[in-house]
């Protein structure tokens, strides 16, 4: 199975694109599920009909669905908000906070993640294509399982056996399913680590940047690239929307389209060597499958749209006879934009306002950071041997 998600900055253009993929697959044989997890939903307008909480059949090989978070949230969280409801009334909070910090951080996005993993295990779809939120909505959905990764054990420390033990006395007697609640959660969090790692498996999964050539926008193509190198994430391509032609230079658009056309060199040189489809603006509004066809053809030519683009290791780990060398591509930024520091087993790089951790062996919580330097765009970092 393949998962191609589609990001970039809100109003480029990523439902059109990632619905046109989708076509395009479906029209070369693959059972293919096109999934929104945006929660400003546009796909429905996109392929110009109706979709639902579940996958919704749209044409031959083709189907769809839009993310409803509460829909999800009562199918997936049902006896652990429960029981995290009733600890905190134990802990005396009251009932209205109560219910506030009863819902997870994160648990739209983590909502989301649970659907794309069930259809993973199943392997009921041949492609799953995301039409993802705007970028930062994208990174906190990817980032989550490593956000809650301690979570479960910080929340409620030591608790995890008198939770369990407590929990089924307090079914038996009052009808709350406590035990069953924290054994959903932890159940939840695994699934979630799971579907990170199917995340950064390059042979499935490809993030596709979407972007129109415009100063702001190609900006955050920039971060988004960057950040997603550092969380490990294989990109393997950006589609350039509403590329205007050269004819119109001749009237209104003039100075817009040699803007354009100086951005366009600015992607082609910052992006290389990912491939870049440029996608022409139609001069109307695209909706409906006989446009979205059309769109799908002019980005993949012949190509199949599922294959894998291109595919790189962002991040290295190599053994060295007295050192550990860990090296990472950080595109677009430059020596002083990152700070670098270790914390027991954890190497933590700070970009901007994104943290990334990496999870070292537990022995490397004995080895010190020996050096590190910055050859763009490779941060390599050294630890010594005991």
């Amino acid at each position: 199975m393949r998962i191609i998600l589609f990001t970039g900055k809100g109003g480029v253009g990523k439902t059109t694109t990632a619905a046109a993929t989708a076509v395009q697959a479906a029209k070369q044989g693959y059972k293919t599920l096109v999934i929104s997890t945006d929660p400003a939903h546009s796909l429905s307008d996109a392929l110009n009909l109706e979709l639902g909480p579940e996958p919704t059949f749209i044409d031959d090989n083709l189907y769809g669905q839009e993310f409803d978070v509460y829909y999800s949230m009562k199918k997936y969280w049902g006896n652990m908000r429960q029981m995290m409801l009733t600890i905190f009334k134990w802990q005396g909070v009251e009932n209205i906070v109560a219910e506030e910090l009863s819902v997870l951080p994160g648990m739209e996005e983590a909502s989301a993640f649970l659907w794309i993993e069930k259809y993973y295990r199943e392997k009921a779809y041949d492609v799953l294509i995301i039409d993802s939120a705007p970028t930062g909505e994208t990174l906190t959905l990817l980032t989550l399982p490593q956000a809650t990764k301690s979570w479960l054990t910080k929340a409620f420390p030591g608790q995890k056996t008198a939770v369990k033990t407590l929990g089924f006395m307090v079914r038996k007697t009052t009808g709350v399913p406590l035990d069953k609640g924290y054994a959903e959660l932890e159940k939840l969090f695994d699934k979630l680590e799971y579907i990170q790692k199917v995340f950064v498996d390059a042979s499935v999964c490809s993030i596709r940047l979407v972007a129109n050539p415009e100063k702001m926008v190609i900006q955050e193509a920039k971060r988004a690239y960057t950040y997603l190198q550092l969380y490990g994430y294989n990109v393997d391509g950006i589609v350039v929307n509403r590329v205007l032609p050269e004819s119109a230079a001749d009237g209104l658009f003039k100075k817009y389209v040699e803007a354009q056309q100086n951005y366009l060199k600015d992607i082609e040189e910052s992006f290389d060597p990912l491939p870049i489809f440029k996608v022409p603006h139609l001069g109307e509004e695209v909706f409906g499958l006989t446009l979205l066809e059309k769109i799908g053809e002019t980005i993949y030519q012949d190509q199949d749209p599922t294959v894998v683009l291109h595919q790189e290791k962002p991040i290295q780990i190599e053994e060295h006879k007295k050192t550990y060398e860990i090296k990472i591509k950080l595109p677009f930024i430059k020596e002083n934009d990152f700070e670098l520091k270790k914390y027991g087993d954890e190497v933590v790089i700070d970009v901007g306002n994104r943290r990334k951790k990496i999870f070292l062996p537990r022995f490397a919580n004995f080895l010190q950071m020996n050096k590190y330097e910055f050859n763009d765009p490779f941060l390599h970092i050294w630890l010594d041997k005991a």
